[in-house]
C-alpha cells in the first residue's frame, strides 16, 4: 500500500459555514459531501478554496457499500466525477447500508452492518467493485451505532483488519465514532487501535454529539468532548495520522469557537511523543515517503489476500444478508416486529432518531414547508403524522413532494390560502397537476384499506 498523501488539518465545508471556513488561520484542507454538490456547478466559495490550493476530498454518504445489493454504477460514476473535478486525491465513504430493495426501503441514515463472514463477504465484493470503477484510491469510515446485531461473529477489530487485507482498501477512523461504540455497544476504543492495520490509515474525523438517558447521539451539532480528544490521543500514540478533520452539520457555532476545535486538535497531535507510522511495503522505517501527487492518479490496489468463501457463494450470501437488513430497516421505518435478537428499546430509540432526522432534513431541503404549514411545530406534528406509516423509498427530496401530496390528498392546510400556496409549491416540483378531487378521495380510500 503506497504512503497516504499528508493532509493536514481540516475541517468539514458546509454551505453555512463557507466564509467562516476561508478565514480559519491554518487551514489545509477540506472535505465535502458528495452528493451536495454538482461538478459543473461547484458553489464558489469552495472554487475559491480549490484556486487557492486548499485539498478538497469528497465524501459520500449513499453508495450502500455494506448493503446487500452491488453498487450503484450511477453513484459510482457520480462519486468518480466529482474526484476528477475537484483533483482529490482520494474519495471515502462508510461501512454502512442505508437501503434495501426488496423491500424499497430508505433509511436516510448509516446503519451499521453485521459482523459476520456473509456481510464481509458481500462488503469486500463490494468494495472491489467500487475500487474498479472509481479514479482515485477509496477509504472506507467506521461508523457510529445505537444498535448491534445479534449473533455476530467477528470484533470490529477483526471485522476491519480482514476487510482490508482482502480488498487493500484504506481507513477513515472516526474516533468520535468509537467513543459513541464505546457508550452505546460496550465497545473499547484502545482495542479497536490496537487491532486494526494503522498503515491503511487515510485520515481521521472528530466530532462532537451528547449523551441522553445512556445512549450516545453522534449529533455533529455540539462541542467536541474531552473523551473525544482523549480517543484521538490515543490514536496519535500509535500513528501519526495523515490527516484529521472536524466534523460539524448542523447548530453551527461562532467562527472563534470553530478555531478554538481546530486549536484543540492540533494540540493532542503535537502533544507528547512523536509516533512513528507503521511502514508501507517497500519504504524502509525512517526514509521519507514519496510524496503523493496532488491531482487524481490512478488507484492503488495492493494485491488483496485470497477470499476464503467458496467460489459461487456470492449470491447465497448477499440473500442472507439482505433478508436481515430488510427485516431490521422494516422494523426502524415501516413499524414491521423486530426481529429476534434485537434489542427492542434500542430499536424504539432508533426508530424514533430516524424520523425525526427525516423530519429535520426535509425541513432544511424544503424551508418553505414549515412556512406554509404555519411554523415549526405544526410542520413536524404533520411530518411525523404523515411519516408513521409511509417510509421513506426514494430519497430526501421525493419525501418532501411525497409529503405536500400527502397533505394534499387530505385536503389540507385547512387555511384555503395555505393549501393553495402549497399547491404551487408541489406543482412547481413536481412537474405535474396536483391531484384532483376525485383522485384524492380515491387515494385516501386506498389508503384506509391497506
Amino acid at each position: 500500500m503506497k504512503p497516504m498523501a499528508h493532509l493536514g488539518v481540516g475541517i468539514g465545508w458546509r454551505p453555512e459555514i463557507a466564509d467562516a471556513v476561508e478565514r480559519l488561520p491554518g487551514l489545509d484542507w477540506v472535505e465535502v459531501v458528495a452528493e451536495n454538490i454538482c461538478p459543473g456547478h461547484l458553489p464558489e466559495a469552495l472554487l475559491r478554496l480549490h484556486e487557492r490550493g486548499t485539498r478538497v476530498v469528497p465524501h459520500g454518504v449513499s453508495l450502500n457499500l455494506g448493503g446487500a445489493d452491488r453498487p450503484d454504477p450511477a453513484k459510482l460514476a457520480a462519486l468518480g466525477e466529482r474526484a476528477v473535478a475537484l483533483g482529490a486525491p482520494l474519495v471515502t465513504e462508510h461501512i454502512a447500508f442505508v437501503r434495501t430493495s426488496s423491500p424499497a426501503l430508505e433509511a436516510g441514515h448509516l446503519l451499521p452492518v453485521p459482523r459476520t463472514r456473509d456481510a464481509l463477504d458481500v462488503l469486500c465484493e463490494n468494495v472491489r467493485l467500487a475500487q474498479d470503477a472509481l479514479p482515485v484510491p477509496l477509504a472506507l469510515e467506521n461508523i457510529a451505532a445505537l444498535i448491534s446485531w445479534p449473533g455476530e461473529e467477528l470484533t470490529e477489530g477483526q471485522f476491519l483488519t480482514e476487510l482490508v487485507e482482502r480488498t487493500g482498501v484504506r481507513l477513515l477512523i472516526d474516533v468520535a465514532n468509537l467513543h459513541t461504540n464505546r457508550v452505546n455497544r460496550g465497545e473499547d476504543p484502545a482495542a479497536v487501535l490496537d487491532a486494526i492495520p494503522l498503515e491503511a490509515l487515510a485520515y481521521v474525523h472528530v466530532a462532537g454529539g451528547v449523551e441522553r438517558g445512556g445512549v450516545w447521539h453522534d449529533t455533529h451539532a455540539h462541542p467536541v468532548p474531552p473523551v473525544v480528544l482523549d480517543v484521538l490521543a490515543e490514536l496519535r500514540s500509535r500513528v501519526d495520522p495523515p490527516g484529521v478533520l472536524l466534523e460539524r452539520d448542523d447548530d453551527f457555532p461562532p467562527e472563534p469557537e470553530l478555531a478554538g476545535e481546530l486549536a484543540a486538535i492540533r494540540a493532542v497531535l503535537t502533544a507528547g511523543p512523536a509516533a512513528t507510522a507503521p511502514a508501507a511495503p517497500g519504504v524502509p522505517v525512517g526514509s521519507a515517503a514519496p510524496a503523493a501527487p496532488d491531482a487524481p492518479a490512478a488507484p492503488d490496489r495492493p494485491v488483496a489476500a485470497p477470499d476464503p468463501r467458496p467460489a459461487g457463494d456470492d449470491g447465497a450470501a448477499r440473500t442472507r444478508v439482505g433478508l436481515g437488513q430488510a427485516a431490521l430497516l422494516s422494523a426502524l421505518v415501516a413499524g414491521t416486529p423486530v426481529p429476534e435478537g434485537f434489542d427492542r428499546q434500542r430499536i424504539r430509540v432508533q426508530a424514533r432518531a430516524l424520523t425525526a432526522k427525516r423530519a429535520d432534513v426535509v425541513a432544511r431541503l424544503a424551508p418553505e414547508l414549515p412556512s406554509i404549514l404555519g411554523g415549526d411545530e405544526p410542520y413536524r406534528t404533520a411530518f411525523l403524522a404523515y411519516a408513521k406509516g409511509r417510509p421513506m423509498t426514494g430519497g430526501y427530496r421525493r419525501d418532501a413532494l411525497d409529503f405536500a401530496e400527502h397533505l394534499l390528498i387530505q385536503d389540507l392546510p385547512a387555511d384555503p390560502a395555505a393549501r393553495r400556496r402549497l399547491t404551487a409549491w408541489w406543482r412547481d416540483r413536481a412537474g405535474a397537476r396536483p391531484p384532483r378531487r376525485v383522485a384524492r378521495w380515491a387515494r385516501a380510500l386506498v389508503g384506509r384499506a391497506a
